[in-house]
């Protein structure tokens, strides 16, 4: 392993941090089955990477614990126009800068769509704040809440894009 792919290569507070903070563990169910084929399937994206669009509020980077909500984010917007509002500063931020598809692959959606190999895009996706140290609100309030507009979209997969 090369040391810029170990914690080493981290600066000391967030070598700090992830020593200290205290993980919690889940029982994982399985793989939930699609009931349809793929290529039948209506798809949303979820992204941690904080994005959000011109004229939505950014998320609050001082909300100790993270900033819980998420933002919607329709079908047909530009990747380009996303700001990102992640405030990690964990990880180098260049390349999601330099590309968003890499945490938010929406022109590669659509190009799976296109070619028939999904069903269709959703007409909205969802984009969190990532790096939530405190996350109650979230597991209870704000997933389900986000869960419940994509059941009530008819979504069949989400793609979920960790950042």
């Amino acid at each position: 392993m090369s040391p810029a792919s170990t914690l080493d290569a981290l600066p000391l507070q967030y070598r700090l941090f992830m020593k200290a903070y205290p993980y919690r563990r889940a029982s994982w169910p399985g793989p939930a089955l699609l009931a349809k084929p793929l290529a039948e399937a209506r798809v949303a994206l979820v992204t941690t990477a904080a994005f959000y669009l011109p004229g939505q509020s950014p998320f609050d980077e001082s909300m100790k614990g993270g900033d819980s909500s998420f933002r919607e984010i329709p079908d047909s917007a530009s990747v380009q126009d996303l700001r990102i509002g992640h405030r990690s500063k964990a990880f180098d931020h260049a390349g999601i800068e330099a590309d968003r598809n890499l945490a938010f692959p929406l022109d590669r959606l659509h190009e799976l769509a296109r070619e028939g190999r999904i069903g269709a895009t959703n007409r909205r996706h969802l984009s969190f704040m990532g790096g939530i140290t405190a996350p109650g609100r979230l597991i209870r309030e704000t997933a389900p809440a986000a869960a419940a507009l994509l059941k009530e979209d008819g979504v069949d997969a989400a793609l979920l894009v960790p950042v």
